[in-house]
């Protein structure tokens, strides 16, 4: 068993967020340059051209958006869209297989559910490494729940 992290622990995928984050201002700078140095254009299009960069940012924002808080009662898995809270009882099983893009925890209702904040496209090591530490969190707060419950 991997040894269990002391809560309250967020993990989020660091490399792609300072990818994301760098790509968002680098293209929102070149098409905020472009508007302001192109000659010949009306002052709607400067306007446009700024206005594409600024959401072409906030979409590369919500890419980034993706984490996953464990503390004393739960897990929050917070995604590009959504965000769902889940007891440490809800949770069965933490899974991380290869060729997965983050990990699932699969929960007590049958279903499972995407964890974005953990994905080893850019850092496998620390997507291992979280993945065991979610999971040992969760076997070791399961079994907690069970004694208190027992």
């Amino acid at each position: 068993m991997s040894e269990v992290p002391t809560l309250p622990v967020t993990f989020r995928p660091a490399r792609t967020r300072a990818v994301l984050f760098g790509l968002g201002g680098a293209m929102f700078v070149t098409l905020t340059a472009i508007a302001l140095l192109l000659g010949g254009i009306t002052p709607g299009d400067r306007l446009s051209l700024i206005f594409t960069g600024a959401l072409l940012v906030g979409g590369l924002v919500l890419l980034a958006r993706p984490k996953v808080v464990a503390d004393d009662e739960g897990v929050t898995v917070v995604n590009i869209a959504r965000s769902r809270r889940l007891a440490w009882a809800e949770i069965v099983q933490v899974t991380l297989r290869p060729g997965d893009p983050w990990v699932f925890l699969n929960l007590s209702d049958g279903t499972s559910l995407a964890a974005m904040g953990i994905q080893p496209a850019m850092a496998k090591e620390r997507a291992l490494a979280d993945a065991r530490a979610l999971r040992a969190l969760t076997e070791a707060r399961s079994t907690a729940s069970e004694e208190l419950q027992g």
